[in-house]
Parts: structure tokens; sequence; C-alpha cells
């Protein structure tokens, strides 16, 4: 199992992939907007691990999606503390208690 941190450049490739055959790299570029050589350097890191074959032609290159065994792993986070304000209670008066125990 490949496990890829969610919400990075690598998981919106992959989800790309996934969705989408065949692919271009220039139409992932298109897809996100980054440059060229960013496509690339994550897409060969990914066929250096077996994940993905890129097929060369003259005009263009074509992703191939070897591996479908990935699970997108959140970031961990730190629950910020949130602290809570506590209204201030009313005053309410008591009855007066005109009973006296004592006469």
């Amino acid at each position: 199992m490949i496990e890829i941190v969610g919400g990075s450049t690598e998981e919106q490739i992959i989800d790309i992939l996934q969705n989408t055959y065949p692919v271009t790299v220039d139409e992932v570029q298109r897809r996100l907007h980054l440059s060229y050589e960013v496509i690339m350097r994550v897409l060969q890191r990914f066929q250096v691990k077996g994940i993905i074959q890129l097929e060369p032609l003259p005009d263009m290159t074509y992703i191939r999606l070897i591996r479908h065994d990935i699970k997108i792993v959140s970031k961990k986070r730190q629950k910020k503390f949130i602290k809570h304000h506590r209204r201030p209670q009313r005053y309410i008066p008591k009855e007066k208690d005109d009973d006296h125990m004592f006469i």
C-alpha cells in the first residue's frame, strides 16, 4: 500500500490519473496550473517508486497509472484549544420568607 499525503501536488496528480485515462503531461499541467518542471519532478519520483509509467511519443508524453493500491493520508494536525466563555449568571432574588422560626 502506497501512502500519499492529502492536499499535496502528488495527491492531485494521482486524482487526475485515477479519474482520467488516457492523460498526457500537458493535460495535467493545464489542470493543476503548475510548471512543466514541477510536474515532471513528481512524475519521475512516481516512476522510480513504480506507481506510474511514462510513455513518451514524438509530440507528447502519456502517463499510465500502474499501481492502484494508493491510500491518501491526511496530515495530522493539533486541534486548537478553544476556550469557551461562560455567560454571567443573572441574579434572581429569592422570595422573602415572612414566616420566622423564632417569635
